[in-house]
């Protein structure tokens, strides 16, 4: 059974305007810590949100298992969950925390419930916005502008166009490659790349139909969960490049590679052109 769609949107949202905007642009020095590298950082509001999240969505699901970003860092045994039976709630409570300490407005707070290793349900918020997206397996992808607008509209993924008419989120590396090839006359670039630094915000896109495709590697389940089954809900297509297999959350960092597309003809045509 899942829970009340509603319920949870509005956990999202009140953590959010509660632990995450009120620390927008107004992080102190001591708010801030790096983990691995530079890059890759951890605020205040990451931790205090997480811990809100973590504390109402288990309360909502009595015998669910709770898996954010941060605590997964610091216990990776939490990932065993997703092999288990109980349903779990997968948590990334500021993605894209990079450019939330720049003060820059593109971050979201994402969760995913998932059961039996697939996932149900999901939601991406943009803070900055109000804008919400979110989806139920087999029941369709659906949005809300901003905090205001009270009737959902249905997403609708990008229509298929040709490759050079295509806009699109690849990594840096991959991204020149391409645009290398293009202009020594190989052509079958995509008109234009990006990089958002925040997965959600990309996936919102990608939903939206503001996005054609998208391409990632080593893959946190936090980070791609909501967002695949949103994109999937609205119509889109996403498959492992290795295999062609359907993404699945996995109890770890999944080392492969992801690539969404409209649909399986633009899915086949992109895999072919990055190699």
């Amino acid at each position: 059974m899942l829970p009340d769609i509603d319920t949870v949107t509005g956990i999202v949202r009140t953590v959010a305007a509660e632990e995450v905007m009120p620390r927008f642009r107004n992080l102190a020095d001591h708010d801030v810590a790096e983990k691995k590298h530079p890059s890759d950082l951890v605020t205040t509001a990451d931790i205090e949100a997480e811990k809100r999240l973590v504390a109402a969505l288990g309360d909502l699901v009595p015998g669910s298992v709770v898996i954010g970003e941060e605590g997964a860092e610091a216990d990776p045994g939490l990932f065993r969950a997703l092999a288990g039976e109980a349903p779990v709630w997968l948590v990334d409570p500021v993605d894209g925390t990079l450019n939330f300490a720049r003060g820059e407005a593109c971050f979201a707070v994402v969760v995913a419930y998932c059961l039996g290793g697939e996932t149900k349900a999901g939601w991406i918020l943009d803070p900055v916005t109000g804008r919400a997206s979110w989806a139920v397996a087999g029941e369709g992808a659906w949005t809300v502008d901003n905090g205001r607008d009270a009737t959902p509209k249905g997403l609708n993924a990008a229509a298929p166009r040709a490759v050079d008419q295509m806009t699109g989120s690849l990594g840096p590396r991959l991204a020149k490659r391409v645009r290398e090839a293009s202009l020594s006359g190989q052509g079958g670039a995509p008109a234009r790349t990006v990089r958002y630094g925040c997965t959600g915000q990309e996936y919102l896109d990608l939903g939206a139909g503001k996005l054609d495709f998208a391409q990632y590697t080593r893959l946190k389940p936090w980070d791609h969960a909501a967002g695949v089954l949103i994109h999937a809900e609205a119509g889109g297509y996403s498959r492992l490049t290795n295999d062609g297999a359907a993404y699945r959350p996995i109890p770890g960092i999944d080392e492969r590679t992801l690539l969404a597309a409209a649909d399986e003809t633009a899915w086949t045509t992109l895999h072919d052109v990055f190699g």
